[in-house]
């Protein structure tokens, strides 16, 4: 059983899209918004523990597959797999990535550098690499990675995170550029302050929540960069921080 996506402003029922990292906080929201719209979704995941809360908000059939996206011979394998069955990857949302703050860089360990470099940076030039090939191919495709504001300005204490989503919005920038000639590609990230998840709000329980991001805010943007009328947009880093 599908998702009712009579009410949904796009219908994607022709589209596939794949969501590195669907089965978290931000990725389940986004993950509900495709299905709202009728598009088949496959979502690659590495938490087992985050299945059991992806199926308990979406009652709908996501495909799942466990795979590594800082490896690339797993990455490798995810996409094969996707094209052998589907033929095609339409979308390409990666969501995947983590955060690392709170420590001068004098007391920031190499291999926690490594790590935000790793997550936020090599995961998403590699599922781009192997994603965009086929793109070109058929000609069509649209990628949304997810940087965030700290991308543009670091507050201090998160040399890591902040290099590793600056880069992010390099590589953004320098796919687009390299696939201008196709008219129908399009490549961009969006850029959130602090999302309003329940691990954010345990970290931060005497924060103003209500100035938060909204996962659902994020995945409607997302819609949108991935429909015909964001077609004008690429190479974009978008600030999606709300009031925040």
């Amino acid at each position: 059983m599908k998702e009712e996506h009579s009410r949904s402003k796009y219908d994607f029922s022709d589209r596939i899209v794949l969501i590195t990292g669907g089965t978290g906080a931000l990725g389940r929201a986004i993950t509900k918004a495709f299905l709202t719209c009728g598009a088949t979704v496959i979502s690659s995941y590495i938490v087992d523990r985050e299945i059991d809360q992806l199926e308990a908000q979406i009652k709908s059939v996501v495909h799942l597959i466990k795979a590594d996206v800082g490896k690339e011979e797993e990455v490798k394998k995810l996409v094969s797999s996707i094209l052998d069955k589907y033929g095609q990857i339409n979308f390409l949302v990666n969501v995947v990535g983590g955060y690392i703050g709170g420590k001068s860089v004098a007391e920031l360990d190499e291999k926690e550098w490594d790590l935000m470099m790793n997550m936020n940076l090599k995961s998403a030039f590699l599922i781009s690499k192997n994603v965009i090939p086929q793109m070109i191919s058929s000609k069509n495709g649209k990628i949304v990675h997810v940087s965030s504001r700290s991308g543009l300005k670091s507050t201090g204490y998160d040399s890591a995170y902040a290099a590793s989503k600056s880069g992010l919005i390099r590589l953004v920038e320098s796919l687009s550029e390299e696939e201008a000639k196709e008219l129908h590609i399009n490549v961009n990230c969006i850029m959130p302050s602090t999302i309003d998840t329940e691990a954010n709000r345990n970290a931060m329980p005497n924060a103003d929540h209500s100035r938060w991001v909204k996962p659902q805010d994020l995945a409607n943007i997302v819609l949108f960069l991935c429909s015909e009328d964001a077609k004008a947009i690429t190479g974009a880093a978008i600030p999606t921080y709300g009031v925040a």
